[in-house]
This record gives structure tokens, sequence and C-alpha cells, in this order.
């Protein structure tokens, strides 16, 4: 009896590590199910860096602080903002902008640690192109590659571009576009991405992580062109007028574009401009300039980086840098080569996408790629001649 009593007890024994160890591998199996977002990115990246012949431990590929930062929590957002009256009549993407206007640090997807560096020493960097875009517009950043932000020396001086972008879409989608953005970045090294929603209304919130960027990895940028990916930048230009300037390498004030003054926020709901009164009070807008583009010195930038902070945040990035501006008292100027709303010619017989009208300014908005592309190749051309048109 003794003995029969002890083999159904080591059966017992046996049965129940079996069913533990079933319970234990089909607990596993249901973690791999579930895999956070980041770890399967993760899987695809590091196929795609053997694909490419990289190795993901290789500290420039913009791979290895993929999973590191991914994993770096996400502010939350607030919901008490739903209590502000007229909440729920807003527009989704106001709405988005109101949950997380408190955050002002995101993961960081792609980094460009060593974009102003040659080596171990820092690079003279005399015009960085800070170029705003989303992960879908890449014929835009294609075309920009190929002219005015090629990246390349002009009259002795350095010139450098970073694309800014966040994330688009959700599940599959947002991992088929961060995969082509990858791939971009792979391959040319200018793409910075942050892990927040990439909207109309989240452009500043852009602007400031960019900042943040500059202050740790590109300080001694002299100037910067802020601008959209759909412009038309006589960058060749832009040089020769910033070394022309008097008493200033970069290390004072400078901000310059198309001035706007006397602008007053949008109350209508249905404006692409619209701001709600909880989220700007004033009836006036500092002066600012126009966010299609506008050139300023790396003083200028990181000033405006240091005051952010304590400037609360408005979703119109081109206000909210005029903002930043006021709070420090200082202004910007206005450069009649930069048309970022509108502009005409001085003769009816000349057509304002003239080569000849464009040779002669800074920045026009906007473009097409096609046409960005052909009237950069046109104002280029060494048989233009300009002589009997303008």
């Amino acid at each position: 009896m003794v003995s029969i009593l002890r083999v159904i007890g080591i059966c017992a024994t046996i049965s129940l590590l079996m069913v533990a160890l079933l319970e234990l591998l089909y607990f596993n199996e249901s973690q791999n199910i579930s895999t956070p977002q980041s770890s399967h990115n993760h899987d695809w990246t590091a196929a795609f860096l053997e694909e490419e012949g990289h190795n993901a431990s290789d500290k420039t590929s913009p791979s290895s602080n993929w999973q590191l930062e991914r994993t770096t929590p996400r502010c939350e957002r607030n919901t008490m903002v739903e209590n502000i009256p007229g909440f729920h009549s807003f527009s989704h993407m106001i709405q988005d902008f109101l949950y997380y206007r408190h955050c002002r640090s995101f993961p960081m997807i792609l980094d460009l640690p060593n974009k102003c560096r040659r080596g171990d020493e820092p690079e003279d960097v005399f015009l960085l192109l800070v170029i705003k875009s989303s992960p879908k517009n890449y014929e835009q950043r294609e075309v920009l590659r190929k002219t005015w932000a090629e990246e390349r020396s002009y009259k002795g001086k350095a010139i450098r571009r970073v694309f800014i972008i966040g994330t688009d879409g959700s599940g599959l989608e947002e991992e088929k576009w961060n995969k082509l953005v990858m791939r971009e970045h792979q391959h040319y090294n200018d793409i910075l991405q942050w892990d927040f929603k990439d909207s109309f209304f989240n452009l500043t919130l852009k602007q400031i992580l960019f900042l943040e960027w500059m202050d740790r990895r590109c300080p001694q940028a002299q100037f910067l062109l802020n601008g959209d990916d759909d412009v038309f930048a006589h960058t060749d230009n832009m040089v020769e007028y910033l070394q022309s300037l008097k008493d200033n390498n970069g290390n004072k004030h400078f901000f310059t574009g198309h001035v706007l003054k006397n602008a007053y926020p949008k109350r209508s709901p249905g404006d692409k401009y619209f701001v709600p009164l909880h989220v700007y009070e004033k009836d006036i807008y500092p002066p600012y300039c126009g966010g299609a583009g506008y050139l300023l010195s790396g003083y200028t930038a990181l000033v405006i980086y240091k005051i952010s902070p304590l400037v609360e945040i408005l979703p119109i990035d081109d206000v909210y840098m005029g903002m930043c501006l006021a709070e420090m008292k200082l202004k910007p100027d206005s450069h009649m080569g930069v048309k970022t709303l509108y502009w005409h010619v001085p003769s009816r017989k000349v057509d304002k996408y003239d080569p000849c009208y464009l040779k002669e300014l800074l920045l026009l908005h906007k473009f097409s790629p096609t046409d960005l592309y052909f009237l950069w190749k046109e104002v280029h051309d060494p048989k233009l001649s300009c002589s009997d048109k303008i």
C-alpha cells in the first residue's frame, strides 16, 4: 500500500511539473505575441542592417540608438484639458495639441551625433539648413538633396543639412514610413526623427526639439536657414549675403525673413490657423517671420532655446519664435529677398517663375518637387542670359 501511494505521489508531482512547464511555455509565447512595437521595430531594423551590410553595434548607425531611445518613457497626455469649454468641438489636431502641450521631451528615433564634426573635432559649419519635413515627403527630400540643400562648400563656407520630422500614421502604416525614413537616413545621414505625431500643430514642438539637439550636437553653427521642404532657397546667395554682414559672424543677434506685424489669432474653428482663447488670450501676435523660411544666427537660435521653457507653447511655430524673440526684447528684420506669402515681378512681361528673377532672390514659397528641380537647374545654367529681361 505504501509503495502504491508513493507511486501515486510521484505521478502527481510529475503532473504538476508538466502543468507548470506548459504554463511557462504558454506565458513566454504570449509575451512574444504581445511584443511592444519598439521590439518589433528592432527585428526589422536588424534585418535591414544585415541586408545593407551594416553592423548594428556601429556607433554611427542610426539604428544603434533606435531600440534604446524608443524605450524612453513618453510624456503622458493631460486629460484635464477635456474640461476646457468647447474642447469636444475642437478638431482632433487641436485636441491632440492640448493633450500634449505640456510635453517638451519625446523619445528620439534617429539622431545625428556627428553631423557637425570632423573626426574628433567640431566642424566649422557656416550655414546649417534645418528643413521641416514629414515621413511621407520623400520626393521633396530627394529633390532638395540634389538642389539647394546639397551639402557642399561654397566660397569656402561649409553648408550642412538636417531634415527634422516626427512620425506619421499608426500601427503597420507608421512602421512602413519609419522604415522608409530609416533607409534614407542610412544612405544620406541627414534625418532627425522623434517619436511624436507629425502634424501642423506640432511644428512648434519640432522646433523646440531641434533646438535642444543643436545645443548638444551643433552649437558652433554660425547661421541657420529654417524652412519648409517646398521652398526654393537660393543658398549660394544666402552665403554671400551672410558673409557681407558687418561685425556678425553668427555670434550676435540676427533673424531675418518675411516679417509679419499686427497679425492676429484666428478665432474661427474652421480656420487652418485657429487658436482658441484658452491657448492665446491676446488680440495681437508679436512681430514674426513667416515660417516657410527665415535666416537666423547660431547665437539667436540658442537664445531662443534658452528662453523657450518660459514661453508656453503655441501651435503656430513661426508665431512662437516671434514670442520667444519678444520675451528677450529682440526683433526680427525683414529682407526683400524672402517671399514666403506672395511675390510679384516689376514687369508684366516677365514670368514670376522666370529663372532670371529667381536668381536674384533668397527664398520663395512654394514649389512642387518637379518645378523646384527644374528651376534650380535653370538658375544655375551657365548659358542663362538675363541682361535683356530684368
